[in-house]
């Protein structure tokens, strides 16, 4: 249990069944009346934003949050199996679950895997990956005097947009929070 005077952005609390983390908060002193505290919820399996106030010193269950690494094996149609590596556990993820991190997400990539009893809340991959350029047009000698970029095709399928002068079979990092390029490797 967590009292509500101990709310923080981040903190994970259980409501209606399901997890909620709290984003905002604001302890409010009125001059008549008790405190109480204002905050905004996220949903960790939706998505879905509420607000609720609750009073000064109320006690909500806390959510009792696991996070594991685990280590990206293969695709089987249209999952993604991840293996514990301490204990060989596999779990298997639709591509709904994954979302839009399957456009960086590799083979043998190690992931954080954030569950809530046994539901996964969410993975976490590495702030950044490097991967191979598969497709782009080729670079023009002179054309990196005004900085463009151009489209490039990498090895998971994603598209970034690269400096002129990156080529086919080069290895470049990529940030997986925005799909920016950020050097080659």
């Amino acid at each position: 249990m967590i009292s509500s005077n101990d709310f923080r952005p981040g903190v994970s609390i259980e409501l209606d069944g399901s997890v909620w983390r709290v984003v905002e908060f604001l302890h409010v002193k009125p001059g008549k009346g008790s405190a109480f505290v204002r905050t905004k919820l996220k949903n960790a399996q939706s998505g879905s934003v509420m607000e609720k106030t609750f009073r000064a010193g109320e006690t909500v269950p806390q959510a009792n949050l696991e996070k594991n690494t685990m280590q990206h094996t293969y695709k089987d149609g249209d999952q993604f199996v991840f293996m514990d590596m301490e204990t060989f556990e596999e779990v298997r993820l639709s591509e709904d679950q994954v979302g839009d991190r399957a456009k960086f997400l590799k083979e043998e990539m190690e992931v954080n895997i954030l569950f809530w009893n046994t539901t996964v809340l969410d993975i976490e991959l590495p702030t950044t990956v490097v991967l191979e350029v598969v497709e782009t047009d080729p670079g023009v000698k002179g054309d990196t005097a005004t900085g463009g970029t151009k489209p490039a095709i990498v090895e998971t399928g994603a598209q970034i947009m690269v400096p002129l002068f990156v080529s086919i079979g080069e290895k470049i990092k990529v940030d997986t929070r925005n799909g920016s390029y950020l050097g080659r490797e």
